[in-house]
């Protein structure tokens, strides 16, 4: 008699060209999900999907320079989420200090959330900024996404103290609307 356990065909691998239209859908649907009382439907909705596209299939194929990475995350031959990271240089100010890296987006498609998919790409992310000389990982939380800022706090990050306040278009008053968003950061 064979024993045999059922185990979900799940990883995470270096995005592909092609990969970018997944990693767009991803993207725009998990902003939908989870950013639209904070950055306003009428701006989430009037994303150019096509844009974005374009500017992930560049980071893909033609990253800006060494250690600046797209990576997928996969259930079976589907993408499901992504991360994109980028070096950072040591401090000015404490030429002592080790370099970081930074975790530019990290999403997982609404209907995979909850699965693992997330923390494999944290891991895989912060492994590879590891082997690239990081000793300090850092990323922004939009104000208010307290289900991002309850999972960077289960894998050992923390708030820093920095906000920056982004414009997301013009309000129907006419007036600039902006959000926050707070540094987050780890020792690695």
């Amino acid at each position: 008699m064979a024993l045999f356990s059922e185990q979900a065909d799940v990883s995470v691998r270096p995005a592909v060209p092609g990969d970018e239209l997944a990693i767009t859908d991803i993207q725009l649907a998990a902003w939908r999900s989870a950013h639209t009382p904070e950055v306003g439907q009428d701006v989430l909705a009037g994303l150019d999907g096509g844009a974005i596209a374009e500017r992930w299939a560049r980071a893909i194929t033609a990253p800006p320079g060494p250690g600046y990475r797209v990576l997928v995350a996969c259930e079976g031959a589907d993408v499901v989420g992504f991360t994109a990271i980028a070096p950072l240089p040591a401090p000015e100010e404490s030429p002592l200090a080790a370099p970081g890296g930074e975790i530019l987006s990290l999403e997982v498609a609404p209907v995979a959330q909850r699965s693992g998919h997330g923390s494999r790409l944290l891991a895989a992310a912060v492994d590879l900024l590891r082997e690239d000389g990081a000793a300090y990982a850092r990323t922004w939380v939009l104000d208010g996404d307290a289900g991002r800022a309850q999972f960077l706090s289960s894998a050992g990050f923390g708030p820093e103290d920095a906000v920056r306040e982004l414009a997301t278009g013009l309000g129907p008053d006419g007036e600039t609307r902006t959000v926050a968003e707070h540094l987050w950061g780890a020792t690695i």
